[in-house]
């Protein structure tokens, strides 16, 4: 039977949970210190149909063997030089994953500045640059449950985005089927969002809506 936690990251569209992930916190509880932030990006990874996904025509290696495990558990994987993070969401065997794409730094955020060596958006906005934020440089945690892992989601209560905006996923390949599907989701307007531009960002309530866990 799965848990309640477990229950969060299934039972329902994979699109939907990733929206739903916008305004909660993720934490880590690294070896120098808690650290985390809101999550303002996410997108959504569909499975063994989705062409941008790992295992897509239903691929299955020991490396992402772990987007095969339970809901709420970690996948975590290189990219080049850049450690990335999905959620694993749908029940066992079924391969759908919730890549988180960037967070707005809320706790030990002088902690954070340091592992990135940068300051102001560029500490998170963008998969890799959370995860070096975060202070996540290996896969250690790969395949671990969030119920008990030090890197986890608070899914007890949540930041209201004020719009949440949609598009196409970043960095897949748009000629494959699915490269310019609507799996993107992000808290509109939000300065720690991936290629969101000054002149478009809300430099004050960051998008949030007012008075909802600030």
């Amino acid at each position: 039977m799965l848990t309640t936690y477990q229950q969060f990251f299934t039972g329902r569209p994979t699109k939907e949970i990733a929206k739903d992930l916008l305004g909660r916190l993720l934490i880590y509880d690294g070896p120098e210190g808690k650290v985390g932030g809101w999550i303002v990006e996410t997108e959504a990874y569909l499975g063994e149909k989705d062409t941008a996904s790992h295992a897509y025509g239903g691929r299955r290696t020991g490396y992402s063997e772990s987007l095969y495990g339970q809901p709420g558990d970690l996948y975590i994987y290189q990219i080049r030089s850049h450690y990335c993070v999905d959620i694993v969401v749908q029940n066992k065997d079924e391969p759908q994953g919730i890549l988180l794409r960037a967070i707005e730094p809320a706790l030990n955020i002088p902690l954070m500045k340091q592992h990135r060596h940068q300051t102001g958006v560029t500490i998170s906005n963008g998969p890799g640059k959370l995860m070096m934020a975060l202070g996540v440089q290996s896969r250690q945690l790969d395949g671990q449950s969030m119920e008990t892992a030090p890197f986890r989601i608070d899914i007890e209560k949540r930041r209201e985005p004020a719009e949440i905006g949609v598009s196409a996923r970043i960095g897949v390949n748009t000629k494959h089927k699915d490269g310019r599907a609507l799996n993107r989701f992000y808290v509109a307007h939000n300065p720690y969002v991936s290629g969101m531009h000054k002149r478009n960002s809300d430099l004050e309530a960051h998008g949030w809506r007012e008075d909802n866990g600030a």
